[in-house]
């Protein structure tokens, strides 16, 4: 199993910074850079979301003609810049412009990310004070400033890095920073991250084994079902600790990848707005893989199934009916339904036959009264299966979301 530290110590060849610059009415960190002191293979996976916010659309662009030689990401809170029209891409353009020229590198090297309320505009004399500010700021072990620098409704930073020791000996470091707590969904999960590496890694190699690794764990993560406008996640990888990923070591960069990324994605439920429960959803036997994730994510993302974990009710019927309108010919008859305390855990069987079994409701009370549960709901029909992650919803997401502009 790959170690994950919660932690960045620091990445060699990159230099960050988090700083406030006005963003944030209250003085809190609010603008990030990330810098590489040398070209970096970038690859990126965004929102599905059809209305798309201009940072967005500036990198996927950008990405399309520069995948190889990328310097910098500067990051702000406090406005998504979505919504707002060609002056939003000019301002987008303009904070890629800015960083590029405190730094000395071309404007076509800078990736730009924004969270934040959608329809406002970038106030870009204050975002011109965080490129400034966070110049000066950056060193290699400011990662914790960098991930308190991102966060909107965010209660904690999320930080995640794997060190790997090559064939050869030589070891090279994975790490990554995300936020993300509300508007959350599968489809890209609605968030930012970036991921960093000083292993060496081609740009077509780069965005396969990026693809593939949010597939496994960004997609698989729910908090409320709404997918964002600024869903992003990057990867950067500059190549100064002189390993280079081919064939022998692809495979171990895969894991390593993934289990960050993986880390990271876990963070953004177990912090979910208001939540109070992280849950664990397993689907198995189902037609396919793609009809397991149907029903998971209808499961993951009914109201009445959060509810009741919320209020620490067991109530295995909402999770049946999810499952039954899912849009996949499922049997109850066939259905077998666990809940358990952990992975390791044989669980309690609900349900099986189409019918409740006979089982302990105290104990099954205090399973979802913890602040973990596992649940397994089996099938019966094939061999499809998937994992997602979500958790409840209580009182204080809709006091959150209700006053989010206010």
């Amino acid at each position: 199993m790959t170690e994950v530290t919660a932690a960045i110590d620091s990445v060699q060849g990159f230099k960050v910074a988090g700083v406030a610059c006005g963003l944030k009415a209250n003085g809190a960190l609010d603008f990030a850079l990330i810098v590489s002191d040398r070209p970096c293979t970038a690859a990126g996976v965004f929102t599905t979301n059809q209305v798309k916010a201009a940072p967005v659309l500036v990198d996927m662009e950008l990405l399309k003609t520069n995948n190889d030689h990328i310097r910098a990401v500067a990051v702000n809170t406090r406005c998504a810049n979505a919504c707002t029209g060609a002056q939003g891409i000019a301002n987008a353009r303009q904070m890629a412009q800015l960083t590029a020229d405190a730094l000395g590198v071309g404007a076509d090297e800078v990736l730009v990310m924004s969270t934040g309320v959608i329809g406002t505009q970038l106030p870009m004399d204050k975002i011109a004070t965080g490129v400034k500010l966070g110049t000066a700021a950056l060193t290699e072990n400011s990662w914790d400033d960098t991930a308190l620098g991102i966060m909107t409704t965010d209660t904690r930073p999320k930080m995640a890095s794997v060190t790997v020791t090559s064939a050869s000996g030589q070891s090279y470091t994975i790490a990554g920073i995300a936020k993300g707590a509300g508007m959350i969904a599968p489809n890209m999960a609605t968030m930012l991250s970036f991921i960093v590496t000083d292993a060496a890694v081609e740009p077509l190699q780069a965005e396969n084994m990026l693809f593939a690794a949010a597939d496994q764990t960004f997609n698989r993560i729910v908090v409320d079902g709404d997918t964002s406008t600024n869903d992003t996640v990057l990867l950067l990888a500059n190549g100064a600790s002189s390993v280079t990923i081919d064939e022998t070591e692809r495979d171990a960069f895969m894991t390593a990848l993934t289990a960050v990324a993986k880390k990271l994605a876990q963070d953004v439920v177990r912090d979910g707005e208001g939540a109070t429960k992280f849950i664990t959803l397993h689907i198995n036997g189902a037609p396919d893989d793609d009809a397991a994730r149907k029903i998971a994510n209808t499961i993951g993302t009914s109201p009445l199934v959060k509810t009741a974990f919320y209020g620490g009710d067991p109530n295995w019927g909402r999770i049946v009916a999810a499952a039954g309108r899912a849009g996949i010919d499922v049997d109850p008859m066939k259905m077998r339904l666990w809940l358990a305390a952990d992975e390791d855990s044989d669980g309690l069987l609900l349900f099986e036959q189409g019918i409740p079994t006979v089982y302990d409701e105290t104990a099954a009370g205090d399973l979802v009264k913890a602040p973990s549960v596992v649940v397994t709901l089996e099938c019966g029909l094939g061999s499809g299966s998937t994992t997602i992650w979500t958790c409840d919803i209580s009182h204080d997401y809709v006091s959150i979301n209700g006053h989010y502009r206010t």
